[in-house]
C-alpha cells in the first residue's frame, strides 16, 4: 500500500516486565476499508529490519468494490504482502504481473528504485468479496540499499510449516526453529503466520536479536496479562519468551531479526540511511521522466500514478 502520514500508533506503558514496547495501532478508514498501522511508532521505528507494518481489513466489498492503489515508487526497502482473505493484482516496473492469494508471499525488493500498483482484479470485483491481510516493509542493509530491484513470488505450499501441539506456524521469511523460507533475504530475519488453539503455548525463537508479535485474531497471554487483537508487543533481546492463546484461540504474526547498524529515515514510500537520497528520489518522482529517469511506470498500468502533493512535499523525512 502507498504510505501516507497518519496519526501515530499509541505506545502506552504495558506494566508487563516481559514487554519492552506495547503498540496499539490507530485505525484509519479509507472509504469502507480499514487500515491499522503498528510500525513505525513513536517509541519503536523498527522491529529487527521491519520498518512498516499495516493490517489491511478485514473488509467486505459489494459488487464493483475493491482496492485501487495507483502506481507509486519505493526505494531502500522490500515489501512483503501476505493475505488471509481475498486477493491483489500486482504490477511493477520490472514487468511483473502477479496475482496474490491467501498464504502466498509477494516479495518485491525496491533497491535503487521500483514502481508498482496493487488492485482488486476485475473478476473479483464482479462478486461480493473480502480482504484481510498484512503488508510490511523491510529496510535493506546499507550495502543493499542501491541494489537492482527484484521480485519473487512463492506459493503457499513452498513455505515451511511447523506443527506442534495446538500450534501451526507458517514461515514466511527468514529462518526459525531449524527451518528456512525460500524467499531471498538481504539480512537476518524471521516472519511467521501462527495459528494457536485455545490455551496453546508458543515460544518465540530465541536466536534472533529483536522479536515482536502482532495479534490479528483472538487474544494471547504474556506473563499473566491478556492482549486482544490489534496489539503489537516487542520483547527485550535475550529474554526467553512464550505466549499463550486465550480461550478462543489466536492468530498472530511473529516478526523480527537483527537490528540494522545505521539509522533509517522514512518519507512517503521511501526508506534510506540518507536524507539526501530521499530528497533525490522525491525530485525524480516529481519530474515524471518515465522514459529516461530512474522511475518507470508498470507495463499494463501506466495511465495514472500517485503524485506528491504540496502538503506532503512540505514534510521532512522522519528518522
Amino acid at each position: 500500500m502507498s504510505w501516507n502520514p497518519t496519526q501515530n500508533p499509541e505506545c502506552p506503558l504495558s506494566g508487563n516486565s516481559d514487554i519492552e514496547t506495547l503498540i496499539i495501532p490507530r485505525a484509519r478508514d479509507l472509504g469502507g476499508f480499514e487500515v491499522r498501522r503498528a510500525l513505525p511508532s513513536p517509541e519503536r521505528q523498527m522491529v529487527g529490519p521491519f520498518i512498516f507494518f499495516d493490517q489491511m481489513g478485514p473488509a467486505e466489498f459489494i459488487t464493483d468494490g475493491g482496492i485501487d492503489v495507483r502506481p507509486h515508487p519505493h526505494i531502500g526497502l522490500g515489501t512483503v504482502t501476505y493475505l488471509y482473505q481475498g486477493e491483489f493484482e500486482h504490477r511493477d516496473s520490472l514487468g511483473t504481473h502477479q496475482m496474490i492469494y491467501p498464504g502466498e508471499v509477494n516479495w518485491m525488493v525496491a533497491g535503487r528504485g521500483v514502481t508498482h500498483s496493487e488492485r482488486t482484479s476485475e473478476e473479483t470485483r464482479a462478486t461480493r468479496h473480502k480482504l484481510f491481510g498484512i503488508q510490511t516493509w523491510i529496510a535493506l542493509p546499507e550495502d543493499s540499499e542501491e541494489m537492482a530491484p527484484d521480485f519473487e513470488h512463492h506459493k503457499e505450499a513452498s513455505l515451511p510449516v511447523i506443527d506442534d501441539a495446538g500450534v501451526t506456524a507458517r514461515l514466511i521469511l527468514g529462518s526459525a526453529y531449524g527451518e528456512t523460507s525460500p524467499v531471498t533475504m538481504q539480512s537476518e530475519t524471521f516472519y511467521l503466520d501462527v495459528v494457536l488453539e485455545a490455551g496453546a503455548p508458543f515460544p518465540l525463537p530465541d536466536n534472533h536479536e529483536d522479536r515482536g508479535v502482532y495479534v490479528t485474531e483472538g487474544s494471547i497471554e504474556v506473563a499473566g496479562d491478556t492482549f486482544e487483537a490489534g496489539r503489537m508487543m516487542v520483547f527485550r533481546p535475550g529474554d526467553r519468551i512464550s505466549v499463550k492463546a486465550g480461550p478462543q484461540g489466536a492468530r498472530l504474526m511473529a516478526l523480527g531479526g537483527a537490528t540494522l547498524n545505521e539509522k533509517r529515515y522514512i518519507w512517503w514510500n521511501f526508506v534510506s540511511s540518507s536524507k539526501d537520497r530521499i530528497e533525490q528520489a522525491k525530485e525524480d518522482w516529481k519530474a515524471g521522466d518515465w522514459q529516461n529517469g530512474p522511475f518507470t511506470l508498470p507495463p499494463g498500468d501506466d495511465a495514472e500514478f500517485i503524485p506528491i502533493t504540496p502538503e506532503l512535499d512540505r514534510t521532512s523525512p522522519k528518522g
